[in-house]
């Protein structure tokens, strides 16, 4: 099928999961809540994934508990080095030739999206972020954010595509009528599995975006 628009996530998605930048974002998160909240490394780190378990995003948790201001927690936790991103001449072919309109979909930031695509070499190509900002802060996969990005971008559902290295992640995208490509990692399939959920709402699997792309475009 030809797609008029393709949807993007971004961390370990758009890039390799072997860049490890979640890593670093994931340590100054746990810096962050220790910092904010006043407690050890070791309670701020059950914090962390008790927050993301419960509420989608540490930051969320945050949000709603201890009144975090967003813009403090995102600046922070996104100040990391990507230098381990380097510019991909076969991302930047895939997309050149692939059809249709490429849009950011991230529960990170435009600044940080835009860091990344830089790197890599291929912010031309997309016409649109949308962002934890844009979302207020409501992260995927809350469905109500989806039907905001769709509409927020002009997107017809039954005519887009959307890539995620979270499967559980597509499942609103899939009941919108999107289809999806699961982009997993060795951490997201343990993580799916150990959920128990099924796969009923991904259509592709694969653990590379351009390996991938590259086999669509030969059809």
């Amino acid at each position: 099928m030809i797609y008029d628009t393709w949807v993007f996530d971004l961390d370990n998605t758009l890039y390799p999961a072997r860049c490890n930048l979640f890593a670093q974002v994931d340590e100054r998160i746990g810096q962050f809540m220790s910092d904010y909240l006043k407690v050890d490394r070791v309670e701020a780190r059950r914090l962390q994934k008790e927050y993301w378990r419960n509420h989608g995003t540490s930051l969320r948790g945050l949000m709603l508990l201890h009144d975090c201001p967003p813009e403090e927690f995102l600046h922070y936790v996104h100040d990391i080095d990507v230098s381990g991103v380097e510019p991909s001449v076969a991302l930047n072919d895939a997309l050149t030739q692939l059809p249709g309109r490429k849009v950011i979909f991230t529960n990170g930031t435009v600044p940080h999206a835009q860091r990344i695509m830089d790197r890599l070499g291929v912010s031309h190509h997309f016409e649109g972020i949308f962002d934890i900002v844009a979302s207020a802060y409501i992260p995927k996969p809350e469905r109500s954010v989806y039907e905001q990005m769709l509409a927020q971008h002009g997107i017809d559902p039954r005519k887009a595509i959307m890539l995620d290295d979270m499967a559980h992640n597509l499942k609103p995208a899939h009941d919108l009528g999107m289809a999806t490509v699961w982009v997993h990692t060795p951490e997201s399939l343990v993580r799916h599995e150990q959920s128990g959920a099924d796969k009923t709402h991904i259509h592709h699997e694969t653990d590379d975006v351009v390996t991938w792309l590259e086999a669509y475009l030969r059809g």
